[in-house]
Protein backbone atom coordinates (compact mmCIF):
# COMPACT_ATOMS: atom_id res chain seq x y z
CA UNK A 1 0.00 0.00 0.00
CA UNK A 2 1.26 3.41 -0.77
CA UNK A 3 0.47 6.86 -0.38
CA UNK A 4 -1.22 8.74 2.29
CA UNK A 5 -4.47 6.86 3.98
CA UNK A 6 -7.00 9.04 5.83
CA UNK A 7 -8.62 6.72 9.05
CA UNK A 8 -12.09 7.24 10.42
CA UNK A 9 -12.95 6.77 14.29
CA UNK A 10 -14.95 3.42 13.54
CA UNK A 11 -11.74 1.95 12.00
CA UNK A 12 -9.67 2.98 15.30
CA UNK A 13 -12.37 2.13 17.56
CA UNK A 14 -12.70 -1.28 16.13
CA UNK A 15 -8.81 -1.36 16.10
CA UNK A 16 -8.89 -1.46 20.19
CA UNK A 17 -12.06 -3.34 20.65
CA UNK A 18 -10.71 -6.47 21.59
CA UNK A 19 -14.64 -7.49 21.82
CA UNK A 20 -15.23 -6.75 17.90
CA UNK A 21 -14.77 -10.24 16.95
CA UNK A 22 -14.12 -10.26 13.01
CA UNK A 23 -14.15 -6.60 13.08
CA UNK A 24 -11.45 -6.04 15.45
CA UNK A 25 -9.17 -8.43 13.92
CA UNK A 26 -9.40 -6.66 10.09
CA UNK A 27 -9.09 -2.88 11.72
CA UNK A 28 -6.20 -4.23 13.81
CA UNK A 29 -5.06 -5.40 10.70
CA UNK A 30 -5.22 -2.62 8.90
CA UNK A 31 -4.14 0.02 11.56
CA UNK A 32 -0.61 -1.88 11.82
CA UNK A 33 -0.41 -2.04 8.39
CA UNK A 34 -0.87 1.91 8.44
CA UNK A 35 1.93 2.01 11.10
CA UNK A 36 4.64 -0.16 9.40
CA UNK A 37 4.01 1.43 6.20
CA UNK A 38 4.04 5.39 8.24
CA UNK A 39 1.43 6.57 6.48
CA UNK A 40 -1.68 6.76 7.85
CA UNK A 41 -3.86 9.92 8.54
CA UNK A 42 -6.47 11.64 11.02
CA UNK A 43 -7.79 14.62 11.73
CA UNK A 44 -8.61 16.10 15.20
CA UNK A 45 -11.70 15.03 15.06
CA UNK A 46 -11.54 11.54 14.55
CA UNK A 47 -8.97 11.94 18.35
CA UNK A 48 -11.63 13.88 19.96
CA UNK A 49 -14.39 10.96 18.93
CA UNK A 50 -11.50 8.10 19.48
CA UNK A 51 -11.45 9.23 23.27
CA UNK A 52 -14.89 9.16 24.10
CA UNK A 53 -15.92 5.43 21.67
CA UNK A 54 -13.28 3.62 24.01
CA UNK A 55 -14.04 5.07 27.08
CA UNK A 56 -18.11 4.87 26.95
CA UNK A 57 -19.20 2.68 24.31
CA UNK A 58 -17.00 -0.30 23.85
CA UNK A 59 -17.92 -3.26 25.91
CA UNK A 60 -14.30 -3.38 27.78
CA UNK A 61 -13.84 0.59 27.93
CA UNK A 62 -10.55 1.92 28.50
CA UNK A 63 -9.04 4.23 31.03
CA UNK A 64 -8.45 7.94 30.37
CA UNK A 65 -4.58 7.26 31.23
CA UNK A 66 -4.98 4.68 28.40
CA UNK A 67 -7.03 7.08 26.24
CA UNK A 68 -4.15 9.43 26.60
CA UNK A 69 -1.70 7.27 26.01
CA UNK A 70 -3.61 5.88 22.36
CA UNK A 71 -3.84 9.74 21.38
CA UNK A 72 -0.27 10.28 21.94
CA UNK A 73 0.83 7.25 19.79
CA UNK A 74 -1.74 8.42 17.18
CA UNK A 75 0.08 11.87 17.28
CA UNK A 76 3.15 10.25 15.79
CA UNK A 77 0.38 9.80 12.45
CA UNK A 78 -0.12 13.05 10.18
CA UNK A 79 -3.03 14.82 11.97
CA UNK A 80 -5.23 17.38 9.96
CA UNK A 81 -6.25 20.28 12.08
CA UNK A 82 -10.00 21.68 11.59
CA UNK A 83 -10.18 25.07 11.13
CA UNK A 84 -13.15 27.72 10.97
CA UNK A 85 -12.09 26.97 7.13
CA UNK A 86 -12.45 23.20 7.43
CA UNK A 87 -16.08 23.89 8.57
CA UNK A 88 -16.94 26.05 5.57
CA UNK A 89 -15.66 23.23 3.63
CA UNK A 90 -17.32 20.88 5.12
CA UNK A 91 -20.55 22.49 4.69
CA UNK A 92 -19.85 22.81 0.90
CA UNK A 93 -19.38 18.86 0.89
CA UNK A 94 -22.61 18.40 3.02
CA UNK A 95 -25.03 20.06 0.28
CA UNK A 96 -22.91 18.74 -2.71
CA UNK A 97 -22.69 14.74 -1.47
CA UNK A 98 -25.66 14.91 0.76
CA UNK A 99 -23.77 13.81 3.64
CA UNK A 100 -23.78 14.60 7.46
CA UNK A 101 -21.71 16.99 8.71
CA UNK A 102 -19.91 15.19 10.87
CA UNK A 103 -18.86 12.95 7.50
CA UNK A 104 -18.12 15.72 5.55
CA UNK A 105 -15.79 17.05 7.88
CA UNK A 106 -13.86 13.68 7.89
CA UNK A 107 -14.16 13.60 3.74
CA UNK A 108 -13.07 17.05 3.75
CA UNK A 109 -10.07 16.51 5.89
CA UNK A 110 -9.42 13.48 4.19
CA UNK A 111 -9.22 15.68 1.18
CA UNK A 112 -7.35 18.28 2.63
CA UNK A 113 -4.42 15.86 3.47
CA UNK A 114 -3.90 14.33 -0.15
CA UNK A 115 -4.88 11.36 0.81
CA UNK A 116 -6.15 9.02 -1.99
CA UNK A 117 -7.67 6.32 0.25
CA UNK A 118 -10.32 7.18 3.45
CA UNK A 119 -10.84 3.92 5.25
CA UNK A 120 -14.58 4.02 7.09
CA UNK A 121 -17.58 1.82 7.46
CA UNK A 122 -20.16 4.94 7.42
CA UNK A 123 -19.17 5.63 3.98
CA UNK A 124 -20.33 3.76 0.95
CA UNK A 125 -17.14 1.68 -0.21
CA UNK A 126 -15.80 2.56 -3.82
CA UNK A 127 -17.67 5.92 -3.44
CA UNK A 128 -15.77 8.71 -4.57
CA UNK A 129 -15.42 11.96 -2.99
CA UNK A 130 -12.93 14.32 -5.39
CA UNK A 131 -9.50 12.55 -5.39
CA UNK A 132 -10.67 9.92 -1.88
CA UNK A 133 -12.23 6.85 -2.61
CA UNK A 134 -13.87 5.32 0.71
CA UNK A 135 -12.62 1.77 1.18
CA UNK A 136 -14.21 -0.82 4.27
CA UNK A 137 -11.71 -2.77 5.86
CA UNK A 138 -14.07 -4.75 7.43
CA UNK A 139 -15.95 -6.17 4.79
CA UNK A 140 -15.11 -9.83 3.41
CA UNK A 141 -13.20 -9.53 0.46
CA UNK A 142 -15.32 -10.80 -2.56
CA UNK A 143 -14.88 -14.60 -3.29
Amino acid sequence: MSGKCFVDTNILVYAHDRTAGRKHERARETVETLWANRNGVLSTQVLQELCINVRRKILEPLSIREAQDLVQDYMAWEVVVNTPASVLKALEIEERYRLSFWDALIVHAAEASGAAILYSEDLAPGQRYGAVEVISPLLEPAL
